[in-house]
């Protein structure tokens, strides 16, 4: 059965089963017969053992009851617990997984259409052109100006259209124009546009795309100038390298005609691209390199060379916020030695690019690079990283004071179930501890940075206990005969019977100490990672 990657926050009814993911329908219904006999209601005399017994035993029934239904399981799999309540008839007409998941991916592809069509989608650029050497001559600080701006529109299921325009001026010169694009869904993998402009490139034409495979694509586009009446003609294909590589190939026919081979590669961690183009009267090429340092700062290089530019930019940027970054680079070009301040925000974008000396000098070079740099790390030393870091407190706690009811009841919930595996437990236990084999000595769950605050300083147990659980006792219980025990990666450990999430919304860890073979033992491992022990390099 084919596992949603990227849902591993649907899978708690697979932690609740202590299975994989990729779990067959028989070791479903091993791992279902073996906590039903623990919980089982029947099981208990004292009224109130027999009430936790019941609430637990529960739990494992409706997991059994969803996990060993194909049909439910591929549901639960691909929307979680929301796509079997959002009313999808499993009726005589889904009887085949794969029509199933065509229906589901229907519906999938039916709400984000929608969603589309309730919004307008705007993106802009504002350019603004400043010289320090023409505002020490006297002659003003602004260079040039341009903006533009256009918004995207969904008609319905298969129209879109896009409205924009542009204004530039240029010293004592300037100009304008609008453009109209008009795009209907011809399939699933053909579309065909329809686009005109007036003003300074007053232009009509006609694109077509098209995909050849699930790799590749063509498009074709006819334009013709309204100002000359010249006609451009040009194809692009594009194929899909790799997983994270993109490359294309562009032939222009027309007045200017050109050919040029892009590409572009990009994970979690780089982003990369370049690109040739050879003219009948020019030629150029470009790459980009950027470097993602944490998850909010990352680094560039890019560089331009052709028959009419030649430049070098570097610097870097950081995430202001989810939708917010800010980037500065600094370059040197033919036309001298400059600054470029880039903000981003949604769809928008405002680039100010800074000439501080038309001569190319390389200790004045230098110093442009530095100055910039040396005043960003103090910046983010003395004043950023203080306000990030209160920011984050700060939300923390109102996150821990919104949480707080939910975390005390899953507390309570996860003390009455190790209270029903305590006996068996120790009983594992101890019979570990005759053959000297595996035994939890220590086993703590929870906020990754409370685990760390213990682990740097004994005297922030108190501080952070409210954010981690003990979980020694689950896991003793989950040692097989064999001396070992395993978790199964892509779950949510929070779902194991006995553990709870004491930290909703924060990143979540498990820290382990254990004795085998009469040897010390400790790891810690991510809240979606695989584990399974003892391991050698786990040895203190």
């Amino acid at each position: 059965m084919s596992i949603d990657k990227e849902g591993p926050l649907r899978r708690e009814l697979y932690a609740v089963l202590q299975v994989s993911p990729e779990a067959t329908d028989e070791e479903i219904k091993k791992a279902y017969r073996h906590w039903a006999q623990v919980y089982h209601p029947d099981k208990y005399q004292d009224l109130q053992m027999k009430e936790i017994a019941t609430q637990n035993f529960q739990r494992i029934c409706e997991a059994y009851e969803i996990l060993s239904d194909e049909n439910k399981r591929q549901i639960y799999d691909i929307y979680g617990m929301e796509g079997l309540t959002s009313g999808l008839e499993l009726g005589p007409k889904l009887n085949k997984p794969e029509e199933l998941k065509e229906e589901l991916e229907k519906l999938r592809r039916m709400k984000e259409q929608e969603k589309m069509a309730a919004h307008f989608r705007p993106s802009g650029t504002i350019l603004v052109n400043l010289s320090l050497p023409e505002f020490l001559d006297g002659d003003g600080i602004m260079r040039g100006m341009a903006m533009s701006s256009e918004v995207h529109s969904q008609l319905s299921k298969r129209n879109t259209v896009a409205m924009g325009g542009n204004l530039e001026v240029q010293e004592n010169s300037g100009g304008a124009a609008a453009s109209a694009v008009f795009r209907h869904q011809l399939s699933s993998v053909s579309s065909i546009e329809f686009m005109g402009s007036a003003g300074l490139q007053g232009i009509i034409g006609v694109q077509t795309t098209r995909e050849l495979s699930v790799h590749s694509t063509a498009t074709i586009t006819f334009a013709k100038s309204l100002r000359d009446g010249s006609v451009n003609l040009s194809n692009t294909w594009t194929r899909q390298l790799s997983e994270t590589a993109l490359g294309n190939i562009q032939l222009l026919l027309g007045p200017q005609s050109s050919i040029a081979v892009g590409w572009q590669n990009k994970d979690e961690k780089m982003s990369a691209s370049g690109r040739l183009e050879i003219g009948t009267s020019s030629f150029g090429a470009s790459a980009r390199y950027s470097r993602r340092f944490s998850s909010k700062s990352h680094g560039r290089i890019a560089g331009k060379f052709g028959s009419s530019t030649l430049e070098v930019e570097v610097g870097g940027g950081r995430k202001l916020s989810e939708f917010s970054t800010i980037r500065m680079l600094c370059g040197v070009g033919i036309q001298g030695i400059f600054w470029k301040f880039e903000l981003h925000r949604g769809g928008q974008k405002i680039i100010i690019p800074v000439l501080l000396s038309r001569n190319i000098n390389s200790a004045f070079a230098v110093g442009a690079f530095l100055f910039p740099t040396s005043l960003y790390f103090l910046l983010k030393k003395l004043v950023i990283k203080p306000y990030y870091l209160q920011k984050e407190n700060r939300r923390a706690l109102e996150n821990k004071e919104k949480t707080s009811a939910q975390v005390k009841e899953a507390r309570a919930g996860a003390e009455r179930a190790q209270r029903l595996l305590q006996n068996v437990a120790n009983r594992k236990r101890n019979r570990q501890v005759e053959i000297n084999g595996l035994v939890i000595t220590k086993a703590v769950y929870g906020s990754r940075k409370a685990l760390k605050r213990r682990e740097e300083s004994r005297e922030a147990h108190d501080e952070s206990a409210s954010e981690v659980i003990d979980v020694t006792l689950p896991l003793n219980f989950l040692v097989n005969d064999s001396g070992q025990l395993k978790l199964h990666g892509g779950v949510k450990k929070s779902g194991i019977m006995g553990f709870c999430d004491p930290c909703p919304g924060e990143p979540k860890e498990l820290y382990m100490e254990y004795t085998y073979g009469g040897q010390s033992y400790e790891v810690m491992v991510d809240d979606y990672a695989e584990l399974l022990i003892p391991q050698e390099d786990h040895r203190i």
